[in-house]
């Protein structure tokens, strides 16, 4: 076996970046294998065009027969580059995305007449087996009905020869299964949430949007290497092996100069980006070696997810034709930083205003305190719900490592901003003196602007920070769809805008308080009501988890215990309240959720297993009997000398001989808790089982092998070693 990783690493040493040729400039292919409003304006009737639009900007309904004029268009524009099949692309609760193609070709009942076929009913709706979907128990395996619908507001797209459609999965009766439709639900609820708030500062709001900007993280592995490891290519991560004596200590990885190959890859796969519409914009070198980031610009959320999902496919094909494999998981390699997909996310209104960014009057200044405030307002009061939305198996090896953020959710606002906040705290209970509130807007609000130019603060370490016009969601999983975190980031929201708005009206009519001097108390209580998820230290510290728990924040570490709050009373009700989920809905993701943690861990436990002993245990026992022969050569050459000459072998054969029997000890021993586990019937605490009582002999199998690897000659040793891995390039 040892000779597939030394031909690993000769075909990865003798490549050489793949030939690429830009077609065009990015402002000349952004979008042209996009059905956008360019393409729409050309292919599309007036009445078409306009349905379309509307659907998009107002949410009205698009008939049958206007879908057929669509699907028409659509049509014609796929054929005209050359596209022979269509699917519904949609997003199972699997975090991938699925797809079935069909041909736009088409026959007579008799045979004759070949002809290309595309019409609305195709268009607007299909029915692919949902069976084998996860569904939480909403559906027997054998009632297989399910549907996909198509989402207007996120445009179809050409890959390859297919015309892709965007298109949301519903069971039979009615039940979302899938990351989108939870997502548009919640959008539609901070949009009515905010727009009214924004009324009291803006009659002309109309509508507002979520904008998602996120950035996604990765490793870049050479394919001949990554495919010499059977525990990344069955689990994503490496399950064993020895960190490597240069890691990321240095420093000298991070925003270094880009080496070629993945260069050459980041090249082409931007060009197919472009082509697509998504519209990425940066990319450099990470802290870990071997490991990447491009991040697109900001776009409203529905798209922004959408694109981030097609992305993560787009990758991985595109790194095929660079000899590539893209690793997502959130901690492929032990002792070096793993990644995330920070999520930055704002609000937007029609008339262009960024309401989490400070303005030059008084006036938007209160109107971004009074957004940036019910923001902490809501994550203070569903901290464990944001901490839920984030929970995975993978991410829980990230989590706290002292490279992300921690499990314990907390809003990082800089030192300028707490001042702004505790002066406003200070605000007199009712009604406001006029000079009072002449100095609020000059004097506090009014000098935000100034203040953020200076305050250039970021806390790494937070979860949760501002970072001068969006809150950056940092604990979002590399892996993960965004979907996820968005629809509990925006419900949460939305609901406390809606509370906001309730209290405000209040006093106007119960305590006969102007408009401005109501929002200025509301405002103040919630100030105080949120100061214990503020904070601005280091959140990888002990003192903080102390300081955490004293304050009453959860400390959740691992995903079993984490998503509890996704089925809690306040959870439901709150999902209930928006239309998000209903109760059936939210349990069934839970119970997915449980189910897929367990399979994972079961699936590492299995794989380890297995490589523990077909792959270490025979390597260390090969090199040990290396290691008799010469012991026993050196017996039959100085005799009784042989015990002081040979003390060392007969050191290493006793050593190696105690990691073997460790390994197929603790083997055994996860081997019987496993079997334990799967016969309990909760999933909650079968997932409790394989996180409490299978995961932890992993750590003791692995540091057998990784000692093993340390003592084993390394021309025998047949797993790709770390140094290899990450320095391969």
């Amino acid at each position: 076996m040892s000779t597939l990783r030394f031909q690993a690493l000769q075909q990865a040493s003798n490549r050489k970046p793949v030939h690429f040729e830009e077609l065009n400039r990015k402002s000349n292919l952004f979008g042209s294998n996009v059905f956008n409003e360019k393409a729409m304006k050309q292919y599309l009737t007036s009445d078409a065009f306009k349905g379309v639009r509307d659907a998009i900007q107002h949410g009205t309904k698009i008939d049958r027969k206007l879908a057929d004029y669509i699907a028409m268009g659509m049509k014609e524009w796929a054929l005209a580059k050359g596209v022979t099949h269509y699917t519904h692309w949609f997003q199972p609760l699997t975090g991938t995305t699925a797809e079935k193609h069909d041909a736009f070709f088409e026959t007579s009942y008799d045979g004759s007449d070949p002809v290309e076929k595309f019409g609305g009913a195709q268009l607007v709706q299909q029915e692919p087996d949902a069976s084998s979907f996860p569904n939480g128990g909403i559906r027997n395996t054998f009632e297989a009905r399910g549907y996909t619908a198509w989402d207007p507001t996120s445009p179809a797209f050409i890959y390859g020869t297919t015309l892709c459609i965007p298109t949301v999965f519903i069971a039979y009766t009615g039940e979302a299964l899938d990351n989108k439709i939870p997502l548009l639900r919640a959008l539609s609820a901070i949009d009515e949430a905010a727009t009214e708030v924004c009324k009291y500062f803006d009659k002309n709001v109309k509508k507002v949007t979520a904008t998602l900007g996120w950035e996604q993280e990765y490793f870049l592995i050479d394919k001949a290497l990554a495919n010499s490891r059977p525990d990344l290519m069955m689990t994503g991560r490496t399950l064993l092996g020895h960190t490597s004596a240069k890691g990321q200590q240095l420093d000298d990885h991070y925003f270094g100069s880009i080496p070629t190959r993945a260069l050459t890859y980041m090249r082409d796969l931007e060009q197919e980006c472009m082509l697509l519409g998504i519209p990425v914009k940066t990319r450099h070198n990470e802290v870990a070696p071997n490991q990447f980031e491009l991040a697109p610009i900001f776009e409203e959320t529905n798209l922004a997810v959408d694109h981030n999902s097609l992305l993560m496919d787009v990758m991985q094909r595109v790194a095929e034709r660079h000899d590539f494999k893209v690793l997502f998981h959130e901690k492929p390699f032990k002792g070096v930083n793993g990644s995330g997909k920070h999520n930055n996310w704002s609000l937007a209104t029609d008339t262009g205003v960024n309401l989490l960014s400070p303005s030059k009057t008084p006036m938007s200044n209160l109107q971004f305190l009074t957004f940036f405030i019910n923001t902490i307002k809501a994550v203070n009061d569903n901290e464990t719900l944001l901490r839920a939305s984030i929970a995975t198996a993978s991410n829980d090896h990230r989590l706290g490592a002292n490279e992300a953020p921690p499990a314990i959710m907390s809003v990082f606002i800089g030192a300028q901003l707490t001042k702004v906040l505790s002066e406003l705290e200070s605000v007199t209970t009712g009604k406001l003196s006029p000079e009072e509130k002449t100095d609020l807007k000059l004097n506090v609000v009014g000098k935000i602007p100034d203040v953020l130019l200076d305050n250039t603060d970021r806390n790494r370490t937070s979860p949760f920070a501002f970072t001068g016009n969006k809150f950056e969601f940092r604990a979002v999983g590399s892996n993960s769809n965004c979907s996820n975190a968005m629809t509990t980031l925006n419900a949460i929201v939305a609901k406390q805008l809606i509370d906001f708005k309730n209290e405000v009206e209040n006093l106007i009519e119960t305590k006969d308080m102007k408009k401005d001097d109501a929002i200025f108390n509301v405002l103040r209580e919630y100030i105080k009501q949120s100061k214990k998820i503020l904070f601005e230290g280091d959140g990888y510290s002990e003192a903080w988890e102390k300081e955490a728990a004293k304050r009453g924040l959860s400390n959740f570490k691992t995903t079993p215990e984490a998503i509890k709050a996704k089925v809690s009373k306040q959870a439901l009700d709150l999902f209930e309240q928006l239309g998000i989920f209903n109760h059936v809905e939210a349990e069934a993701r839970y119970e997915i959720e449980l189910e897929e943690y367990t399979k994972k861990i079961q699936i590492e436990g299995r794989v380890l297993g297995d490589i523990a002993r077909n792959h270490v245990i025979p390597t260390a026992i090969r090199y040990q009997n290396t290691l008799i022969e010469n012991v026993k050569g050196l017996k039959e050459i100085f005799g009784k000398e042989f015990e002081t000459i040979a003390k060392e072998q007969i050191a290493l054969i006793k050593e190696i001989s105690g990691h073997i029997e460790g390994i197929n000890s603790k083997v055994l021993a996860m081997t019987n808790e496993r079997k334990k586990a799967n016969q309990l019937t909760d999933a909650q605490k079968m997932a409790e089982a394989y996180c409490n009582k299978v995961k932890p002999y992993f750590e003791d199998i692995r540091n057998h092998c990784d000692k093993l690897e340390l003592l084993v000659d390394d021309e025998s040793w047949t797993l790709t070693k770390y140094r290899e891995l990450l320095f391969t390039k």
